[in-house]
């Protein structure tokens, strides 16, 4: 089968089907994820916590992102679809734009496919110049785990108006840069709802209601093996016996059908 592309993935907003994302920081997950049909991978930072054990993002390296992006990409090209690989700039990796496009060869040349990073419109030179250079970019809006000292925590991101117009034209303004896809984090439903409306490239949502194009999770939430908090937009797939391949299968089922998120997923 051919192999999954900006293209096929905005071919599902036009024709108002939803798609599933999860994340993959190795071989074996990625291309078992891949084959249960999920559409994109994401070589997420937050492997710094699931994987190493931080307390944040934060600590992890460019190093760390190309290394699982190379893993992700050698797991994927053996699925019978290959899906799309995005994988995160990691903190401080685009803080000038030689900078940024620095970092986003290094992962593009590691087998990623698009980069995602995370701001509002201070973005818009760094998009731009990627977009020039052939450089797809996704833009990560809401809560932002890299700013998450600045945020003074993880907390839900838009409820007052003046915050969620703003986002909605950061939003508006990135995609008019070449922004390709954004991602949403913990956001109210409703503002998920009006940013997907807003922009003609997909948005993926983590915790930003069930009216966004597509779905995201961090694997091992999904899979339940998150031994500490669990965010309340995280489903457990993996229940009822069912195996790491049925977890992924049922996973890519309910974003699909839309029954993933439910109302106890979303924030108001």
């Amino acid at each position: 089968m051919n192999p999954v592309t900006i293209r096929s993935l905005q071919a599902y907003k036009s024709q108002q089907q939803t798609f599933a994302v999860i994340t993959a920081y190795d071989a074996t997950l990625a291309q078992l994820a891949a084959d249960a049909g999920i559409e994109a991978l994401l070589v997420g930072d937050s492997l710094g916590m699931v994987l190493q054990g931080q307390d944040s993002t934060l600590p992890v390296t460019l190093a760390d992102m190309v290394y699982h992006t190379r893993c992700v990409a050698n797991g994927n090209r053996r699925a019978q679809r290959p899906a799309l690989i995005m994988t995160d700039l990691p903190f401080m990796s685009y803080g000038t734009l030689e900078q940024g496009l620095a970092s986003a060869r290094e992962v593009m040349q590691a087998g990623a496919h698009m980069v995602k990073v995370e701001g509002d419109r201070w973005l818009v030179p760094l998009v731009t110049s990627l977009a020039q250079q052939g450089v797809p970019v996704c833009a990560h809006l809401g809560l932002t785990p890299q700013s998450v000292n600045k945020l003074g925590g993880y907390r839900v991101q838009g409820r007052d108006q003046s915050h969620a117009d703003t986002m909605v034209d950061a939003a508006v303004a990135l995609v008019e840069a070449g922004a390709d896809m954004i991602l949403l984090e913990c956001v109210p439903a409703d503002l998920g709802q009006r940013i997907t409306a807003a922009v003609t490239v997909p948005v993926i949502g983590i915790g930003a209601g069930a009216a966004t194009d597509s779905q995201v999770l961090v694997m091992h939430d999904m899979l339940g093996l998150n031994p500490n908090h669990v965010p309340k937009f995280v489903k457990n797939f993996a229940t009822s016996g069912r195996t790491v391949n049925e977890a992924l299968a049922a996973y890519n089922d309910e974003v699909k059908a839309r029954t993933f998120p439910g109302p106890e997923h979303e924030f108001a």
